[in-house]
C-alpha cells in the first residue's frame, strides 16, 4: 500500500505514515528540487523584467558625429530609446527613421531623459551644451546621469560636474578610444571619472558601446588618460608613417614592410590596425583618401590639451609637444578635415618641397 501523505499544521508540516524516515528523507529531496526550480524561474523571470524595463527607460544623445552616430545606434540595437540632438539637423534624420525622437536643444532632451550621453568635439561645445542658454542644465532633472564621452580639458569636466551638482545631478566623465571603426563594432575602450558609487550605473549603458569600461577615480580623472592615450598615439603615428616612408623610398614594398614591423618589436596599433600608407589596409581612412575616421584637427586639439596639462603639472613632453606642432602645421596647410593618418601623405609632400 502507498504511504499517505497529508499536508497540516500551521507550518504546513509533512506528515508520512508506514514510510517513516526513508520516506521522509525522500519528501525532503522532492521539495528542495521543487523550490529550485520555482527559485529559477523566479530569478529568470525577474531578470528578464528587468531587462525589459531597461529597455523601455530613455537615454538622451548629444552629438551624432563621427563618433556619437554610431554609439548612439549601439544603444539603439540593445534596445533602448534614443532621444537625440544635435547642432547640425540633418544628423538627426537618420535616427528618426530608426523611431528615436528628435529634439530641438540639450534642453529638451534633458527634459525628456534622466540619462544622457554627450559626444562633442571641444570644450566650448561641451559647456555650451551643458550650461548655455538651451543647455541641459536648463531643464534637469534630480537625480540624472550626465556622461560625457567628449575630449576636453580634465578642467573643464571639473567645473561642469560642479554645475552639474547644483542641480541635484550626477556628472561623470567617460571618454572613449577606438575609433570609428571601434565605435561601430561596439568594441571602443571607456575611461571614466566620477563617483565610484555612480560607477555601475553608467556602466550599464557604455557597455553597450564597449568591450572596456574602466573607473579612473574622481571626475576628470577619464579625460586624463584619454590625453595621454591620444599624445602616445599621435607620436606612434608619426613614427610609423615616418618608418614606412623611409622604407618606401629604401624601395621596399609597403604591404611587405607592413607585414614585418607587425610581426617585430615596431608593431603599435598604427602599423597593424591603422596603417597610414594608401593600399596598405583596407577599411581603414587612407584607403579612403584619408576621409571619416579620427580627424586632424581634433588631434590637434587633444595635443593641445595635453600640451596645457603639461604645462600646469610641469611635465617635459618634448615628443608630445613635437607632434602637436607637426599636426597644427598640417591643419594650416589644408588637411584639417583629413583623417589624422594623413600625416604619411603630408609627410611625402613635404620631402618634395
Amino acid at each position: 500500500m502507498a504511504a499517505a501523505v497529508v499536508f497540516g499544521g500551521p507550518a504546513g508540516w509533512w506528515r508520512w505514515h508506514r514510510r517513516g524516515r526513508a520516506a521522509g528523507a525522500a519528501m525532503e529531496a522532492v521539495k528542495s528540487s521543487v523550490k529550485k526550480i520555482a527559485e529559477g524561474r523566479f530569478w529568470r523571470s525577474t531578470l528578464v523584467c528587468f531587462r525589459a524595463m531597461a529597455s523601455k527607460t530613455p537615454v538622451g544623445f548629444i552629438g551624432l558625429g563621427n563618433m556619437g552616430n554610431p554609439m548612439a545606434k549601439n544603444l539603439v540595437k540593445h534596445g533602448y530609446p534614443v532621444i537625440t540632438y544635435d547642432v547640425f539637423p540633418e544628423a538627426c534624420k537618420e535616427f528618426q527613421d530608426l523611431g528615436a525622437q528628435v529634439t530641438d536643444s540639450p534642453a529638451d532632451v534633458a527634459e525628456r531623459a534622466d540619462r544622457i550621453i554627450t559626444m562633442l568635439p571641444s570644450s566650448p561645445n561641451a559647456i555650451e551644451a551643458y550650461t548655455g542658454a538651451n543647455g541641459i542644465l536648463k531643464k534637469v532633472k534630480k537625480g540624472s546621469l550626465l556622461i560625457d564621452s567628449s575630449t576636453i580639458d580634465p578642467a573643464v569636466s571639473k567645473e561642469l560636474a560642479k554645475a552639474v551638482e547644483k542641480m541635484g545631478a550626477v556628472f561623470m566623465d567617460a571618454p572613449v578610444s577606438g575609433g570609428v571603426g571601434a565605435a561601430r563594432a561596439g568594441n571602443l575602450t571607456f575611461m571614466v571619472g566620477g563617483a565610484e558609487q555612480e560607477f555601475d550605473a553608467a556602466k550599464e549603458l557604455l557597455t553597450c558601446m564597449g568591450s572596456n569600461v574602466i573607473y579612473c577615480g574622481e571626475v576628470g580623472t577619464g579625460q586624463a588618460a584619454k590625453i595621454c592615450n591620444n599624445m602616445l598615439l599621435a607620436i606612434s603615428m608619426i613614427g610609423t608613417a615616418e618608418a614606412m616612408n623611409l622604407g618606401i623610398r629604401l624601395g621596399l614594398d609597403p604591404k611587405l614592410l607592413a607585414k614585418i614591423l607587425n610581426m617585430s618589436s615596431g608593431r603599435c596599433w598604427s602599423s597593424d590596425t591603422y596603417n597610414p600608407v594608401p593600399g596598405v589596409m583596407e577599411g581603414v581612412p587612407s584607403a579612403n583618401n584619408y576621409q571619416g575616421g579620427f580627424g586632424t584637427t581634433l588631434m590637434a586639439k587633444d595635443l593641445g590639451l595635453a600640451q596645457i596639462s603639461a604645462t600646469n603639472t610641469k611635465t617635459p613632453v618634448p615628443l608630445g609637444s613635437q607632434a602637436h606642432q607637426i599636426y597644427r602645421m598640417m591643419c594650416a596647410k589644408g588637411y584639417s578635415l583629413k583623417d589624422f593618418s594623413a600625416v604619411f601623405q603630408f609627410l611625402r609632400e613635404e620631402e618634395a618641397l
